[in-house]
């Protein structure tokens, strides 16, 4: 008998064999897709639906997709975000129409120049060149997260999902990411230069940053932590060939943010915790499970040893869940139909035994990959991701 969509998202993440593989896509930033493909998806379902984003910022071009698409491509999940204050929104929406070319600045007083359309580059960092720790403290731009209107519908948004659908419900918070806002606020550069020339500094300004994280954090569940199944928070500590930081670096430094923050969720709410971090986090898979990291995000498998499924399913598979893991740098974009639905067996075949495996694509679905590859994709589950697996193959 099959199960509903949140029966097999809570099956899967218990570690244990639903009737199919679970698939999250268009849920938030790093499960969606970009709008290019998400139109041509739209024109070749032949769904008439209106170009809805993720945020309220077209210029970051995430579509939010509309639920006759989530329904067709199977999406076993559906998100509760929370919104920038409406003040932000209205000033860069004006801004945005007197100058087409100026800063993009979010809640936190970074953001980003436009160069050319889609292009978003350099970073405006408001805190470059802050070399004290007094800096930190007095930085009149510190945003105020307890700013009601942020959190004013997610109740309302869950309990619809709750009420109206059998969907597994993740809570999408954003801007909730303690190393990557210390990297928005200082410039990467600067930033890691801190962690490695003054520490205490670079501490000081991860925990003042988790301060205010919580503060949302504890808004938001405030209101739904006892209507989601899973909340999504993360940090993007990898490269291609291997991390940003050391491990030492990160358990020195990082490491106590998270686990503080993690237990922090974890007191308000049973929902599970999802990590999102790129790259290459083989080093720091053990450290994640140690401080509560329930499912690990997205997977790279085109980053360094991030590519070994067998070693990461036989290493950690009992201890974590894996959400991701099909390819976006070259299987979805350049891979025939045919190809990305042997990649999609491929995986699902190495990761979904026993459970603990979510289906989804490598973070967004970028503009390169075709309308009939994202289907490919989704309909191999179908075909691939039957338990017990081989079932239909």
């Amino acid at each position: 008998m099959p199960l509903t969509p949140r029966e097999r998202v809570l099956a899967a993440i218990h570690h244990q064999e639903p009737d199919r593989v679970p698939i999250v896509i268009g849920v938030s930033n790093a499960t969606s897709m970009k709008m290019k493909p998400y139109r041509e998806l739209k024109q070749l379902l032949g769904i008439a639906a209106p170009d809805e984003y993720l945020y309220e910022w077209p210029e970051l071009g995430t579509a939010a997709p509309d639920e006759a698409v989530l329904h067709r491509l199977r999406s076993d999940v559906r998100g509760v975000l929370d919104l920038e204050p409406a003040h932000i929104l209205a000033y860069n929406r004006q801004r945005r129409q007197t100058d087409p070319h100026a800063n993009f600045i979010d809640s936190w007083g970074s953001g980003q120049i436009e160069l050319a359309p889609g292009e978003w580059l350099p970073g405006v960092n408001p805190l470059r060149a802050a070399t004290t720790i007094a800096e930190i403290r007095d930085y009149p731009g510190w945003p105020d997260m307890r700013d009601p209107t942020r959190v004013a519908h997610v109740r309302a948004q869950a309990q619809k999902l709750r009420a109206e659908t059998d969907y597994a419900i993740m809570g999408t918070p954003w801007l909730l990411f303690p190393f990557e806002r210390a990297h928005a606020m200082q410039g990467l550069d600067q930033f890691l230069l801190n962690m490695a020339m003054q520490p205490d500094l670079a501490v000081a300004l991860l925990q003042r940053i988790t301060e205010a994280c919580k503060a949302l954090m504890d808004a938001f569940l405030a209101e739904c932590g006892d209507l989601i199944d899973i909340i999504k928070i993360g940090d993007d500590l990898g490269m291609q060939s291997g991390l940003l930081i050391s491990p030492k670096m990160y358990r020195q430094q990082l490491k106590p943010i998270h686990a503080d923050y993690i237990a922090h969720i974890k007191s308000r709410t049973a929902a599970k915790v999802f990590f999102h971090t790129d790259g290459d986090v083989m080093d720091l898979i053990p450290d994640f499970i140690e401080i509560g990291v329930d499912i690990l995000n997205p997977i790279q498998t085109s980053a360094g040893r991030m590519s070994d499924l067998p070693e990461l399913k036989r290493r950690f598979g009992q201890d974590i869940v894996f959400c991701g893991a099909i390819d976006t740098q070259r299987i979805l974009p350049f891979g025939t139909p045919q190809q990305v639905r042997q990649e999609v067996k491929r995986v699902i075949e190495i990761m979904a035994p026993g459970g603990g495996y979510l289906l989804s694509s490598v973070h967004t679905i970028m503009n390169d990959v075709s309308a009939e590859n994202v289907l490919a994709m989704v309909d191999a589950v179908e075909a691939f991701g039957q338990y017990p697996l081989g079932s239909r193959s």
